[in-house]
Order: structure tokens, then sequence, then C-alpha cells
């Protein structure tokens, strides 16, 4: 397989056949992001994704799953999302799942036919970036979007059917705006509906904007009971149901997983407990993005 630079995928598409369509992010200004910072933007040339999805259909005859790399492939133009979806049944007839990372500004330059087209045609997940519900936080990490635009966003994805992944940020707000993160952030989740939430841990990376805050003191990290306590506030305002909620991540001091609202209360107890000490949290050397 042909690849451009590193490829980052979430942890549920560890088993997918990676196809990367789109080098780096269109966006790439995130304070908090450094996943792209040694990337220029590009659409992969047609060829190059005919290479890629030809090799995969010699050597990747048993795996079931296609994961569209890179930030925010569905940029695409309408015509070149068909046909290369099109391609992929054509040359892997196994694959059940077709996924992408879609950010909210892509996701609304498409109309609910083009994204029902889509998921007619095999497109099951899309994975959006959310990180914080509070517009202040919002405006401060330079995300270019609001709760509004995202919620909206968030809304034409369900509408048409297509499973919704969130991601949220646990720690972004900093010390002072972790509480009103969380809430804010629980709001506007209950608002957008998803299928699934991952809550990742803030990590500050030294080639992002708030890393260089991090290390001249200042943007004040949350330690790791601050973190549970703000992840705690979250679980405990999400108001939608069901919803499949991961703190699993490799960034994530405690691991959780469940249903909501079913686990909620087990989930919040094993927060509790680790508050208490008597839960193990994931040493520091472990932790990873």
């Amino acid at each position: 397989m042909n690849y451009d630079g590193d490829i980052i995928r979430p942890p549920s598409e560890a088993d997918s056949i990676v196809i990367q369509v789109t080098v780096g992010c269109s966006h790439n200004r995130c304070t908090f992001c450094g996943a792209y910072k040694d990337k220029y933007f590009r659409i992969r040339t047609a060829a190059e994704v005919t290479e890629n999805i030809t090799f995969a259909g010699k050597y990747c005859g048993r795996q079931k799953r296609v994961f569209l790399a890179d930030g925010d492939a569905l940029i695409l133009p309408q015509k070149r999302l068909v046909k290369l979806v099109k391609d992929i049944k054509s040359h892997l007839p196994q694959v059940n799942r077709i996924a992408l990372y879609g950010n909210a500004k892509a996701i609304r330059a498409k109309s609910k036919a083009e994204l029902k087209e889509l998921r007619e045609l095999g497109l099951h997940r899309i994975y959006m970036g959310l990180e914080s519900g509070d517009d202040a936080v919002l405006a401060q990490v330079k995300k270019g979007e609001t709760a509004a635009s995202m919620i909206h966003a968030a809304h034409l994805v369900r509408d048409v059917g297509i499973f919704l992944s969130v991601t949220v940020l646990i720690g972004l707000a900093g010390v002072q705006k972790s509480l009103q993160h969380a809430a804010e952030t629980a709001r506007v989740l209950s608002e957008m509906r998803p299928n699934q939430i991952a809550a990742l841990c803030l990590m500050p990376l030294a080639n992002t904007e708030i890393g260089s805050r991090f290390e001249t003191g200042k943007f004040q990290l949350l330690n790791p009971n601050q973190m549970l306590l703000e992840l705690r506030e979250l679980i405990q305002n999400i108001n939608c149901s069901p919803v499949q909620f991961m703190a699993n991540h490799a960034s994530n001091y405690l691991p959780l997983s469940g249903r909501l609202p079913r686990d909620r209360e087990d989930m919040l107890d094993s927060i509790t407990q680790a508050l208490l000490g008597n839960r193990a949290l994931v040493p520091e050397e472990f932790r990873s993005l």
C-alpha cells in the first residue's frame, strides 16, 4: 500500500484496510492537534487511489472494513466519492463497512441527498471531532466551528442513517473552565444524538500551539484526578439514548466503556472508586495518542 506520511485512524478501525484519499487536513489550524502539521493538504490523484484499491483487492481479501484517510476524506467532490465507493465495492466485494473522518464543514457541504447516496452505496460511518461544546473553548483552540454549526452537521448525518461517532477532549479547556467545558459538551452531545461518543484526554504535543503554551506555563494541564472529575461531569450530563460511550483510548487514565444511559451508574462508580484510590490509573508511561 502506498501512503504519504504517517496515517492516523480511529482505534475502532484497527482491522480495517486503510486507503489514503487525502493527505493531511484541510483545516489544520486546531491548537491541540499535531497529527498533520508536517503535511500540506492535498487530494490524492485518482491514479494513486486506484493503485491502492487494486493492491487491496489482491492482498486484503479477508478484511471486511475500509477506512478512508486522512483527516477529512469527505471533502472530496461527490462524483469522486461516489466513484471511489463503487470502486471499493467492485475490487473488494467482501467489504461490508466503509468509514471516514468528516469534519463539520465537509459534512455541511453535502446535501442530504448526497449523504443518503453515499450511505446507500456503502458509507457506513463518519467520525467527527466535536472536541468541546463550549463556544469560547472552540474559538480559543481555533476549531473553526461553533457548537451550533456542529450540531447542524451531526443532524445531517443522523437524518440519513449514517452511523455518527463523535470525539471529545477531556482537559481541553484547562483547569478554570474544566467543568463548564464538560457540561456544555454534554449538552451539545445530547443535541447531536450520535451513535457513539469517544472521550480522549488532552496530551499537549510539542509541535502544537497548546503544547507550546503548556511548556511556557501559559496553559495549565489538568492532573489525573481533575481529568476524572471532568469525565464524571460529562457522563452525568449526557442525555441522549442509546449511545455507546467510550473512554478507553490510550490517552485515558481510567479506561471506561458502556452504553448510556444503561451503564451510567457503573461508569460513575468506577470514577468514584478511582478518585478514592481504590482503582489504579494508567501510568503516564503507558499513555499515548
